[in-house]
C-alpha cells in the first residue's frame, strides 16, 4: 500500500500546516503519480505555464493627428512599453494604425514600420511600393486602416517600448501621411497591443 509522507525541509524555519475545510462531508483527494506544482489562490507562477502561453497583455491607443511631410520616418503618436517576466519570453506586437495619404499630382502613399526602442524590428522599402508596410494606390489621396503583426523576441526584462513611425511615399508631389486623420471612415483611434509569450 503507498503511503503519504511529509518531509520538513532543513532550511526552512516555518512550520506547515494543512487545515481540514469546514465540512460535513466526506472528500478524497488523490494525489497524481508524478511531480508538478501545486497550483495555489495566488494562481499558476509564469516559470511554470508552458511555451507559448500568454503571460501578460498591454494594450495602448491614441486619436491624436499626427501628420508627416517629409521622407524621413517620424513618430505616429502610437506606442506602447512593457516588462516582459523572462528574458526567453517573446513578444508578439499587433497594430490597427488609420492613416490618410494625399499628393497633388501622381500616386499618394505612406510607408509604417515598427521599432523596439529605436530600432528597426520590422521596416519596408523606403524607395518604392514593395515594401511590407509600404502602402500605395493611383489617386492623389486615400485613407487607409493598416494592420501590423510581428513576433519579437527582446531578450530582456527591462521596460520595452514599442512604435510605430510613417512617412509620405512621395515628398516631390507636396505628399503628405496624416496618422489618426480627421473626418474620413478612417478618422478614429489607432491602437498597438503587446503580448508576452512565454518560450
Amino acid at each position: 500500500m503507498s503511503k503519504v509522507s511529509i518531509e520538513g525541509n532543513a532550511s526552512g524555519t516555518g512550520t506547515l500546516t494543512i487545515a481540514a475545510p469546514n465540512t460535513n462531508t466526506n472528500y478524497t483527494l488523490t494525489l497524481p503519480t508524478n511531480t508538478g506544482t501545486i497550483i495555489t489562490t495566488a494562481g499558476v507562477p509564469a516559470s511554470s505555464l508552458p511555451a507559448g502561453s500568454v503571460l501578460q497583455v498591454v494594450q495602448a491607443s491614441t486619436s491624436t493627428s499626427v501628420l508627416v511631410s517629409t521622407a524621413t520616418y517620424t513618430d505616429t503618436g502610437l506606442s506602447a512599453s512593457i516588462t516582459p517576466t523572462s528574458a526567453t519570453s517573446k513578444i508578439l506586437v499587433l497594430v490597427q494604425q488609420t492613416a490618410n495619404s494625399s499628393v497633388s499630382a501622381g500616386g499618394s502613399g505612406l510607408g509604417i514600420k515598427l521599432l523596439r526602442g529605436s530600432t528597426d524590428i520590422y521596416n519596408p522599402s523606403p524607395v518604392d511600393n514593395s515594401g511590407p508596410f509600404l502602402y500605395y494606390v493611383s489617386t492623389t489621396s486615400h485613407y487607409f486602416i493598416a494592420y501590423l503583426q510581428y513576433l519579437d523576441s527582446p531578450a530582456t526584462t527591462l521596460s520595452t517600448t514599442y512604435k510605430t513611425q510613417g512617412r509620405p511615399y512621395d515628398t516631390l508631389n507636396s505628399g503628405t501621411a496624416r496618422f489618426q486623420p480627421i473626418g474620413n471612415v478612417a478618422t478614429g483611434t489607432s491602437t498597438i497591443i503587446l503580448m508576452e509569450i512565454a518560450a
